[in-house]
């Protein structure tokens, strides 16, 4: 299926993701952007672990914004084990999507079994439930990204994504043209990290991302220059 080459502003909303996912973030930050989710119609709202059966209470009556956790953030060190443990906590609670920090340390050091062997294990788990691979491209090289993506394929993932958007790099345009030149349709793309504009977002879109993780403020603000466009249509 071939992606629409325009886009309204009711058709980014439903590609991107928002979250409250730094340390401070509690529950006022949670309801205030539930409340947003539901107006600007947003696919996914996305809580630290901790807040994950708050967040589905708020969104239960509303199937179509899907709730969203982390497992392993935002360093991807944890055991794997304590990943599962925490994966099948989240699913008690209630998520419906889950971002699994992949861990750096051990792609970097040449251990691509037990990379893979994490992913498959979390994918496994969590069923019908989507994961989200977050690689950290701040951290890797370019074969480094290449090579994740593919453990991510051979693990079963769903999407591969960017960034945490914790680090000060993230999404460029040259990376996520990379990521989508190598991994074809064989998954898809999540851009996290940095993306600011309307003009970055239709070019990665373009290039085929699936979803997006853009701030709160940002989103609204590009939902709104969509909005402004002539006939309200952003060219992609």
């Amino acid at each position: 299926m071939t992606s629409p080459k325009e886009l309204k502003a009711e058709q980014i909303a439903r590609l991107i993701d928002v979250s409250t996912v730094r340390t401070p973030h509690g529950e006022a930050d949670i309801r205030q952007l539930v409340k947003y989710a539901k107006e600007y119609r947003f696919i996914s709202v996305h809580a630290l672990p901790c807040w994950i059966s708050l967040l589905s209470e708020l969104l239960a009556d509303d199937p179509d914004i899907y709730v969203g956790a982390p497992i392993g953030f935002p360093a991807g060190a944890h055991k794997t084990q304590t990943k599962l443990v925490e994966a099948e906590q989240l699913l008690a609670d209630g998520a419906q999507e889950m971002d699994l920090m992949m861990n750096v340390g051990m792609l970097r050091s040449g251990r691509l079994s037990y990379v893979e062997d994490e992913i498959k294990a979390v994918v496994q788990l969590a069923g019908e439930v989507e994961i989200k691979v977050i690689l950290e491209v701040h951290c890797i090289t370019d074969d480094e990204i290449k090579r994740a993506c593919e453990l991510c394929i051979k693990a079963g993932a769903a999407f591969v994504k960017t960034s945490t958007g914790w680090l000060s790099t993230g999404a460029t345009l040259e990376t996520v043209s990379l990521i989508s030149n190598f991994v074809g349709s064989a998954i898809k793309i999540k851009a996290a990290g940095g993306i600011r504009n309307l003009d970055t977002l239709a070019k990665m879109y373009a290039m085929g991302v699936a979803r997006f993780g853009i701030n709160v403020q940002s989103s609204m603000d590009m939902i709104a220059a969509c909005a402004e466009l002539p006939g309200g249509v952003l060219k992609v």
